[in-house]
């Protein structure tokens, strides 16, 4: 797949980068990135991955745009106050790069429609809010052999980490899946919605740049991805921390039993 005379322009700093060039272009250009929620994670990934050159960008949310998105959904308008998510999410993707491809997957993703939301991507982004998906994502992206980003926010700190557990790490055990990391969720009411703790709007965008970042380490093969570390950001101190996290044999995907 060649990159046209407009598509070398578009991304010339990209491909002066000798970790990325023409190759690592065309590789983002062939890729198939899914990205769940097109909410404050959602929205400013969207944003990097479509100005990145990545191919096709699918949009899964069933939601609509409210005027109290906007204090931190950065893809979203105004004017489309109403308007699905995807479709606000399709519009902005479609004045930020031409060149690609948008689907838009108007559901909410579940256990029984997450294989084949997932299926035939190359990289899944998670930027839910509830435990219920991570759970459903995780596990169907473990089926599926797709590696998986996600991202969590709280009202002034977040944590990323990607997982491959498909693979096996450097010690020839399997990577840790999201249930070794999280094996059960938080009892019901301890862990506050966004409209009832708040959220300062700039950090679902450091959070969900740190994802597509991520992604784009994925796709074009370079550097160290998050497997078996969760990447901890506190923005009121303004620090990163990180906490290692292994395979954990009582997990139910891949553990012994």
């Amino acid at each position: 797949m060649t990159l046209s005379d407009s598509e070398l322009e578009r991304y010339a700093r990209h491909i002066v980068l000798r970790e990325v060039g023409g190759p690592g272009q065309q590789r983002l250009k062939q890729a198939r990135v899914l990205v769940v929620g097109a909410g404050g994670l959602g929205a400013p990934a969207l944003i990097y991955l479509a100005a990145a050159g990545v191919g096709a960008l699918a949009i899964a949310d069933d939601d609509r745009v409210a005027l109290s998105n906007l204090q931190r959904q950065v893809i979203h308008e105004t004017a489309m106050v109403g308007e699905p998510k995807t479709a606000s999410g399709a519009a902005a993707i479609g004045r930020i790069n031409p060149h690609v491809a948008v689907l838009r997957c108007d559901v909410r993703l579940d256990a029984g429609n997450a294989d084949e939301l997932v299926a035939g991507h190359d990289v899944v982004l998670d930027g839910s809010d509830n435990f219920a998906t991570r759970y459903a994502l995780s596990d169907a992206c473990w089926r599926q052999r797709v590696p998986l980003v996600m991202g969590a926010v709280g009202r002034f700190d977040g944590q990323v980490t990607t997982l491959m557990p498909f693979e096996t790490g450097p010690q020839g055990r399997p990577n840790p899946t999201y249930r070794c990391l999280y094996p059960t969720p938080p009892p019901e009411g301890t862990v506050p919605a966004c409209e009832e703790a708040g959220i300062l709007g700039i950090v679902p965008g450091i959070v969900g740049t740190i994802m597509a970042a991520e992604a784009l380490k994925l796709i074009v093969g370079i550097g160290a991805p998050l497997v078996g570390r969760l990447l901890l950001v506190d923005v009121l101190a303004m620090r990163f921390d990180e906490v290692a996290y292994d395979w954990n044999p009582a997990n139910p995907l891949t553990g012994e039993g």
